[in-house]
């Protein structure tokens, strides 16, 4: 079960990746994927983590739509 589990987290964290245009918008270089979110891991690392959060909270509730 858990393997089934991780299945879908991965697709549906690859679901992501594609709605926010990432694969598009970087030719579908998956080394600058991998260093965008590499950079926001570290954006949460630092101090203003809390702001940081709230504003990307405040965009993904943006970009899914009045559904969520």
């Amino acid at each position: 079960m858990k393997r089934r589990e991780r299945t879908r987290q991965l697709i549906e964290l690859g679901g992501l990746v594609a709605k926010a245009d990432l694969i598009e918008l970087t030719g579908d270089n998956r080394a600058v994927i991998l260093g965008i979110l590499v950079e926001a891991g570290a954006k949460l690392r630092g101090a203003e983590r809390e702001q940081q959060l709230a504003l990307w909270r405040r965009r993904g509730r943006r970009a899914f739509g009045p559904e969520n």
